[in-house]
Order: structure tokens, then C-alpha cells, then sequence
């Protein structure tokens, strides 16, 4: 198996161990600085997996779904441990959650139409502003601004990103669709 899919790999095991330091972290700056670590690791894998394939032009069909669930499982994962201690709000996860899941299945619908909707900077700037705002939430740092946290703030800046990049997906399969179907 290639270093580029062991990491997708990685970052699927690592969820599970950030996600049990996040429940262990509400009485424990410990687990806290712990839980931030291994999350910002993981997250780490995701760039580095894509890099890795594609600068050793070792890219696949396992390896894409690899990294396209690992991404998806380490930020619901996340989430859904910081909605159970609560740091963040349910209605940011499940709106968070429920755009990953339908581009999951528009991804898997586009398969089988044998289209193909590549990622775009949307998309791309979208999972950096997650890991990024997850990692704040994990450390809930008292900084505030306008009466939010910090990471309440960079939360709500991963919604509206999420939501854009939702749009801007939708909108591309949409549209290769309908080329598809003019041929």
C-alpha cells in the first residue's frame, strides 16, 4: 500500500483517539492539548496525502475515496465529540455533517453517470477552514470578540464556507450533467 493511502488510513484511526481526548478534555488542559494535537495531525495528513500522490504521480481510485472518506469521518467525528461536551452547536455539525454527506452521494451519483466534478477552491478552502475552526473549538481559547469565542467565530466563518462550497458543487454536477445529457 502506498504512504499517500497509509496516511488516509491514519487519519481514519487517529478520529476515534481525537474524538475520546475531545470527551476527556472539558476538566483537562491535558486532554485538551492532546486532543488539539493528534486532531491537527490528522488534519496535516490530508495535505500531505494529496501532495504525496500526486508530486510521486501515484494517484488512485482507492486512494481518492481513501482521503474523500478519512476527510469526511475526522471532521464529523470531531464535531460530533465537541457537540457531546458542549463547544459547539449542534445546528453548526448537523448543517457541516448533512453538506459532506450529500456531496458524498452527488460524488457517487456523478460515478455512475461517469461524470466526474473535481474539487474546487471551495472545496479546497472549505476543509482548511474546518480543520482550522475545529481546532480552536477543541482549545477553546477565551478570546472574545462581539461577545463570540474565537472559535465560535471561525465556526460560523466554516458554515458559510461549507454552505458556498455546497452551492458551488451542486451547481458544477448540475451543470456537467446537462453537458452530458446534450451528448
Amino acid at each position: 500500500m502506498s504512504i499517500p493511502n497509509l496516511l488516509a488510513l491514519l487519519r481514519l484511526a487517529l478520529t476515534p483517539v481525537a474524538m475520546y481526548l475531545i470527551s476527556q478534555s472539558v476538566d483537562s488542559r491535558g486532554y485538551t492539548i492532546m486532543a488539539t494535537v493528534v486532531f491537527v495531525v490528522a488534519a496535516l495528513t490530508d495535505f500531505a496525502d494529496g501532495y504525496l500522490a500526486r508530486r510521486w504521480k501515484i494517484t488512485t481510485t482507492l486512494g481518492a475515496f481513501l482521503d474523500l472518506v478519512a476527510d469526511k469521518v475526522l471532521v464529523s467525528g470531531a464535531l460530533i465529540a465537541l457537540v457531546d461536551i458542549g463547544t459547539t452547536s449542534s445546528w453548526i455539525a448537523f448543517i457541516i455533517i448533512a453538506r459532506e454527506v450529500s456531496i458524498m452521494g452527488l460524488r457517487s451519483v456523478a460515478a455512475l453517470d461517469q461524470s466526474s466534478v473535481p474539487a474546487s477552491v471551495w472545496g479546497k478552502s472549505k476543509a482548511a477552514i474546518q480543520f482550522t475552526a475545529i481546532s480552536f473549538a477543541i482549545l477553546r481559547l477565551n478570546v472574545v470578540f462581539g461577545g463570540f469565542r474565537l472559535d465560535q467565530w471561525l465556526m460560523g466563518i466554516a458554515v458559510v464556507v461549507t454552505v458556498i462550497s455546497a452551492g458551488d458543487y451542486f451547481s458544477r454536477f448540475r451543470d456537467a450533467l446537462t453537458r452530458k445529457e446534450r451528448t
